[in-house]
């Protein structure tokens, strides 16, 4: 299966600029763990709701905190063309659960994340399980 066919292509962005409060309006509106912050169309970095809790462990107000205060900028992304495998892969290597997905200009199109490669992964795995449990039947 393609990665873009598994992958939500209506991302939740934000401005770097963007209240740590609307970051996590969005991600309540949007019932997401995590926003990507782009300038333009291309991702510059990521906040999740891991990291706002951290923020929160070291002030004591994130009321004048913006997604440039806290959001990691080692963004980890991956090409719209590569295999679900290749996300996988990517996605052990550097320890991350979310994804965003570019064209090669870099323009943002997408992200997949660890949730739903097992989604997929399982409906999968469900299918290969029927056609046995047919051939068996018919044995």
């Amino acid at each position: 299966m393609a990665l873009t066919e598994m992958a939500t292509t209506d991302v939740v962005t934000a401005a770097p600029d963007s209240s740590v409060r609307d970051l996590l309006e969005q991600m309540d509106d949007h019932h997401v763990g995590s926003v990507i912050v782009t300038s333009g169309d291309d991702p510059t970095g990521i906040v999740t709701d891991r990291m706002v809790a951290m923020a929160l462990l070291e002030a004591d107000s994130i009321e004048d905190m913006t997604a440039e205060d806290i959001m990691a900028t080692d963004l980890q992304t991956i090409e719209a063309d590569a295999s679900h495998f290749e996300a996988l892969e990517r996605m052990s290597s550097e320890g991350i659960r979310r994804l965003p997905i570019v064209e090669d200009s870099g323009e943002l199109t997408g992200i997949v994340t660890l949730d739903d490669m097992l989604i997929v992964t399982a409906a999968e795995l469900g299918y290969a399980s029927d056609v046995i449990e047919q051939q068996t039947r018919a044995g």
